[in-house]
């Protein structure tokens, strides 16, 4: 009788594990029991849908034409304050996208750094752009404008990477910057890395799990602002910002855990040995990075600008994360990938 009870409740324990460890389906946007769709779509080659926004000028009529690749738990509905008059006086063009299983996008089970990349190319193409393009990427959206710099350089007419992640397993990044980056984490959010890395499968039950706090970015535990950061979201109250439950909508494994696997994930190719793909100047690149940031250490970011010096590195005094979010900054930001201008306070 013991045994028994104790088959049962190994059985019972391994049901319940495995439950909780498989993420549901998601829920497809335009499916019959899925959210609706309201924004406009284009159809990629393998089927899937990819929502996107068009702000500033008409393409046709447009300079400069940019593709905005948002963040981690955001959407095409960024704040982006860019201020009009530099949209009028330029003649930008911006167009915004819901990234794979955000908001109104399909999802894609097979997401990498290289299909982001790919599907950025194929929205431009489906959207008639042209032929190039610039590209501006912040925070996880780094990823993929990094999988555009690697995979199709010559769709660049520049990018800018704002305080872009970095993946803690690129091949050449040095251990001791990795060890020095993880001993300023909660124990959690090491987990969570290194979860995303080693066992991907475990972690939906990790982040969804009840028993303790699992990811402070997520939380929005007020270690991860800077006072700078704080400011910025004062400022930011009443402002248009992405519907948190719409970003959502389609599950959160194919939206913030996917973004959390695929960048700390294998990349397919080292960042920080990566040749200059415009040696003739034909394009530029560059990285802006608050030296207060609490998401992304400035130490780690510094690293990557000195092993990759054809990449114009901006540091920002006393800023942290939010740069894109503040009307100087992006018009700063701006300025600097379409005109080349340093900013006087770099």
């Amino acid at each position: 009788m013991f045994v028994s009870i104790a088959v049962v409740v190994v059985v019972g324990l391994l049901g319940w594990a495995y439950k909780a460890a498989v993420p549901p389906r998601p829920k497809i946007c335009g499916s019959p029991n899925g959210p609706p769709v309201t924004s406009p779509r284009v159809t990629l080659s393998d089927g899937r849908h990819l929502a996107y926004k068009e702000m500033g000028v008409s393409k046709d009529k447009a300079k400069y034409k940019i593709i905005v690749v948002h963040g981690v738990d955001s959407s095409k509905d960024v704040y982006l304050p860019v201020s009009q008059e530099l949209v009028e006086e330029l003649g930008i063009y911006l167009l915004m996208f819901d990234r794979a299983g955000y908001a109104e996008s399909d999802p894609n089970p097979n997401r990498s750094v290289k299909s982001d990349a790919l599907d950025i190319e194929e929205l431009a193409d489906k959207l008639e752009i042209g032929s190039k393009f610039y590209l501006l990427g912040f925070s996880a959206g780094g990823c993929p404008a990094w999988g555009c710099l690697n995979y199709i350089p010559h769709r660049l007419s520049g990018l800018s990477l704002v305080v872009p992640l970095v993946n803690y397993w690129w091949p050449s990044l040095p251990a001791d910057l990795r060890r020095f980056a993880f001993k300023r984490m909660f124990l959690r959010d090491q987990c969570v890395y290194r979860l995303a890395h080693y066992a991907p499968q475990l972690l939906y039950w990790w982040l969804t799990q009840k028993w303790f706090p699992s990811f402070t970015p997520l939380e929005g535990h007020p270690s991860i602002f800077s006072s700078q950061d704080l400011e910025i979201l004062k400022k930011m109250e009443g402002a248009p910002v992405p519907d948190q439950k719409k970003t959502r909508q389609q599950g959160v494994y194919e939206s913030l855990h996917r973004d959390i696997m695929v960048g700390f994930g294998d990349w397919g190719f080292d960042p920080l040995v990566m040749s200059n793909p415009f040696p003739n100047g034909e394009s530029s690149v560059h990285i802006w990075q608050g030296n207060d940031d609490r998401m992304i250490p400035v130490l780690l970011q510094r690293h990557v600008a000195e092993r990759l010096p054809w990449i114009t590195y901006t540091e920002v005094p006393n800023a942290g994360h939010f740069l894109v979010h503040d009307n100087v900054y992006i018009d700063a930001i701006l300025r600097e990938l379409l005109l080349g201008e340093r900013p006087s306070f770099a």
